[in-house]
């Protein structure tokens, strides 16, 4: 395994904001919207060219609302299903074609890609993480790249972690470590983010938090007491540094704050496994040739993606 940055794709977060932040005129040959597949490509061109990872892996959903998550809080993501009799996903017509286009031109490039049954691309994530900062004492460094604020809670300078946020559109990109996290939310780590998220609670993935206790006291709530789990103590033991309206708000919250940490918490621990790659590649790191180029030949030329391959072409050839 080489050393060096390891850089870990939300990709189903950047191929979304590929899709959203590339205009649907852009097309393959026949007429197919390639523009998640395109924006995809030249923001992993750039990312490799800007931070020179070493290794590189496409994270993927492999359950993108798991049962773990949805026994918890049977709201976790409903509003985002399409299908109720499967569970699947509301994806927008013209991007659903593009992501198996996607898997076969990472695949054919020699970009490893990696999934955990039952799990989310966040926990792949969190799982690859904590591998990283195991084998390295805490060295780092991880990159993560999403557009989820959820992996926020990744954040941990001494480990070495950051993530690169994809504000808007594929080009927009901030660096977010724990002085940032806290500028932005007045949390002290990537822990008490997650913290804070709990309790914020979060419409997008049908999180309800807990009412009456939005983002600013949270964070300030946390300050006092240091972590989630102190705080509820003090709730418990009637501390009179909350207020009346705190504690029952927190006391209403009760069953929620029981559960709510394991589904807001990433996975560390996730069964995660690489996607059979090709040319004989077994590790995360990046080629500088593509693993198949008489595939990504025809892949090219039939969805028409020329320009966007040769530019991550460029990038791995001098990362």
């Amino acid at each position: 395994m080489s050393d060096g940055p390891l850089m870990l794709l939300d990709t189903a977060s950047l191929y979304f904001r590929a899709y959203y932040g590339v205009p649907d005129s852009v097309k393959a040959p026949d007429g197919t919207p390639i523009n998640a597949v395109r924006g995809l490509l030249d923001m992993i061109a750039r990312l490799v060219t800007d931070h020179r990872p070493t290794r590189l892996v496409a994270c993927w959903d492999e359950d993108w609302r798991p049962e773990f998550r949805v026994a918890a809080i049977p709201s976790y993501k409903a509003h985002r299903v399409a299908d109720p009799s499967t569970d699947a996903e509301e994806v927008p017509e013209t991007l659903a074609p593009q992501v198996p286009i996607i898997a076969e031109v990472l695949a054919a490039l020699g970009i490893a890609r990696a999934g955990a049954q039952g799990f989310e691309a966040d926990d792949v994530i969190g799982t690859l993480t904590a591998r990283e900062t195991a084998r390295t004492s805490g060295r780092g460094p991880v990159l993560v790249v999403t557009g989820d604020r959820d992996l926020f809670q990744l954040i941990d300078d001494d480990a070495g972690v950051r993530v690169l946020y994809t504000i808007r559109g594929i080009k927009d990109i901030e660096q977010i470590d724990t002085a940032r996290l806290t500028e932005r939310y007045a949390v002290a780590s990537g822990s008490a983010y997650a913290d804070m998220a709990v309790l914020r609670g979060d419409p997008s993935d049908g999180l309800p938090g807990v009412a009456g206790i939005g983002e600013k006291t949270a964070a300030a709530l946390l300050a006092k007491y240091g972590d989630l789990p102190a705080l509820l103590a003090a709730r418990d033991a009637g501390d009179p540094g909350l207020t009346a309206t705190q504690r029952r708000r927190l006391t209403e919250a009760a069953a929620y704050l029981a559960v709510a940490p394991g589904v807001v918490r990433v996975a560390t621990d996730a069964p995660v496994e690489l996607a059979p790659r090709r040319g004989g590649l077994d590790t995360l790191d990046l080629p500088r040739d593509p693993a198949d180029p008489e595939a990504l030949v025809d892949l090219t030329e039939r969805w028409g993606l020329d320009s966007s391959v040769r530019r991550v072409l460029t990038a791995l050839a001098h990362h």
